[in-house]
């Protein structure tokens, strides 16, 4: 599948620096970061308690702590990465796929300012914005808070958030309603690129909650290990159904109710309609076979036009579903072009 289906060590045309140059090259910062924020790292390391007034979250990586920059008053998003080893120290892979990080720049990624490392912690500074998308459909409710003319325009800001990190061969493979954050200004941005890339998507969250299935691209849930863009814009599909509906389109509670539910709605898959089904690691010859439903059926609120943009997203076959910068010129998104 082209550089995306490489190992998730490589990417195509890559000449990296060696760990010693990119080491050297941020040691300064990091040390800096280090220690004007020595009081919180201290507090974070467990010499202290920060843990009510500044925690604001825990996900999939690990701890996220709201953090004020000593140097520039700047409030900051300080997120702790739990490793899985940590007496081995933070991984130089690790270290090497993150500081690419930096370079990403686009008004719909959330921005990475500094990374900070010491012995086998961790620290990412992000720019802070506190209101996920998650969080935004609960409070709006039904009301006009999430009409049509902001679902639109957040499934626009998200296709190009997307579309820029594609653009830059960084796949997502994680994206769901609780890493896109909303600022103040009501812009919808991407949280969480690159990271599944540099440590991996556990099974569980740093608190062990069960990360969730139902954004899983079918591919990933049949134990593909080749990934394509395809896996972050079936997930677009599904978070532009679920703010239409305001319900999840796939609500799994494991791996195979979510297979099941995807099978329910759109068939279940056969080599004719996604070659190559039949190899994957976890496909099964005695699966229960489902014919295809309308898609608006289970989407409520949608029209004709949105639905056929989620459908061209929940294609089966990875290669022919539509791309981040082919859905930006949807009909659906007609007139949203300076959003």
């Amino acid at each position: 599948m082209g550089g995306f289906g490489r190992s998730d060590r490589e990417l195509p045309g890559e000449h990296p620096r060696s760990l010693v140059q990119l080491t050297s090259t941020h040691l300064h910062s990091c040390l800096q970061c280090l220690l004007y924020h020595l009081d919180l790292i201290h507090s974070v390391f467990g010499f202290g308690s920060l843990w009510d007034a500044f925690q604001v979250g825990e996900g999939t990586y690990g701890v996220v702590y709201k953090a004020k920059d000593l140097r520039t008053g700047e409030i900051v998003a300080l997120k702790k990465i739990r490793l899985e080893a940590e007496d081995e120290g933070v991984p130089s892979t690790a270290i090497r796929e993150i500081s690419l990080l930096k370079e990403m720049n686009d008004d719909n990624i959330v921005r990475l300012l500094d990374i900070c490392h010491a012995e086998a912690k961790l620290f990412l500074v992000f720019e802070f914005l506190d209101l996920d998308l998650k969080r935004y459909m609960d409070k709006v409710g039904d009301g006009e808070g999430m009409g049509p003319a902001i679902v639109k325009k957040f499934s626009y800001q998200l296709c190009r958030g997307v579309c820029y990190c594609h653009g830059h061969r960084i796949l997502h493979r994680d994206l769901k309603p609780q890493n896109l954050l909303i600022d103040k200004e009501g812009n919808l941005k991407l949280a969480d690129f690159g990271l599944a890339r540099a440590f991996g998507i556990p099974l569980r969250s740093y608190t062990h909650e069960i990360v969730t299935l139902w954004y899983r691209a079918p591919e990933v849930l049949l134990g593909s290990r080749h990934y394509s863009t395809g896996v972050d814009m079936w997930s677009v599909g599904c978070i532009i159904a679920e703010m239409i509906s305001r319900q999840p389109l796939f609500p799994g509670d494991s791996e195979i109710d979510e297979i099941f539910r995807i099978f329910r709605l759109l068939g279940t898959p056969n080599e004719s309609t996604w070659p190559g089904v039949q190899s994957l690691p976890d496909y099964k010859p005695g699966f229960p076979q489902w014919s295809p439903k309308d898609i608006g059926s289970q989407v409520q609120n949608s029209n004709p036009v949105s639905v056929d943009l989620i459908a061209k997203m929940l294609v089966y076959d990875p290669a022919k579903r539509a791309s981040a910068k082919a859905s930006l010129t949807h009909p659906y998104f007609d007139g949203t072009e300076t959003m």
